[in-house]
């Protein structure tokens, strides 16, 4: 059975960054392309950032582009994304996604979560 377990949520004042990780098991990781979404109180889930299973390729949403990067150590199956110059508008709670294959197409497997917060 799959298991995603994120961390490095917080609260953090505009233009200030964090650090999520999220550690897989159950699967053979490198397999797996990993995402990282979010869903905003009111609002939609949505994806922020993709990468394939070998780290090689990585996908971004518009609104995060050139402030948050997606890597991955396929050696601790760990998952990362660094976000810099965090917006109020990047509040969210953070989900890590798993999915064999390529980055495109469904997510199959979720972690629980990780509420990011980004004070004015």
């Amino acid at each position: 059975q799959v298991q995603l377990v994120e961390s490095g949520g917080g609260l953090v004042q505009a233009g200030g960054s964090l650090r999520l990780s999220c550690a897989a098991s159950g699967l053979t990781f490198s397999n797996y392309a990993m995402g990282w979404f979010r869903q905003a109180p009111g609002k939609e889930r949505e994806s922020v950032a993709r990468i394939s299973g070998n780290g090689g390729v990585a996908r971004y949403a518009d609104s995060v582009k050139d402030r948050f990067t997606i890597s991955r150590d396929n050696a601790k199956n760990t998952v990362y994304l660094q976000m810099n110059s965090l917006k109020p508008e990047d509040t969210a709670v953070y989900y890590c996604a798993a999915k064999y294959g390529g980055t495109s197409g469904d997510y199959s497997a979720w972690g629980q979560g990780t509420q990011v917060t980004v004070s004015s």
